[in-house]
């Protein structure tokens, strides 16, 4: 393929929107919620024992209830998660992180519309997913009670 002036174009502009985004307030918000739970010693080695707690829940939900241990597993599974899901700065993470992928995924729709309004955009929050107020089930024959 020969790259032509508009394909450079093309490659230049969207350069310069990756270093938008990655000097965004959102990108660096980001990053200091990723660099505060990852500089905690304690959260390190808290989120390390999830990590392994997990691979142990992974293997009684191969054997569901019938496993020996699926009451202790499944109650320390939860109580870990419950335990990190209260820890301040692992919720700020997680904001963050739900932040930065809706800025990331307005900026895919957008493209991808500018592209042309049938192109199909991958989010992950199903807000951005359609403009209609039924989100995109309206294969019910108008049961979804929707103003499309």
């Amino acid at each position: 393929m020969m790259m032509t002036d508009e394909w450079l174009r093309v490659i230049e502009e969207s350069e310069l929107l990756s270093r938008m985004i990655v000097s965004s307030e959102t990108a660096e918000a980001y990053r200091l919620a990723h660099h505060r739970v990852y500089s905690d010693p304690g959260l390190v080695q808290e989120i390390a024992d999830f990590a392994r707690l997990k691979e142990q829940y992974e293997e009684v939900q191969r054997f569901g209830r019938y496993h020996p241990d699926y009451s202790t597993v499944m109650k320390e599974v939860r109580t870990k998660k419950r335990e990190l899901d209260l820890n301040d700065k692992v919720a700020a993470l997680k904001v963050a992180e739900n932040d930065l992928q809706d800025l990331l995924d307005e900026v895919s729709l957008l493209i991808g519309k500018t592209v042309s309004e049938s192109v199909k955009v991958p989010v992950s929050n199903p807000f951005f997913e359609t403009d209609s107020a039924c989100g995109g089930s309206c294969g019910t024959g108008g049961g979804c009670s929707c103003s499309a």
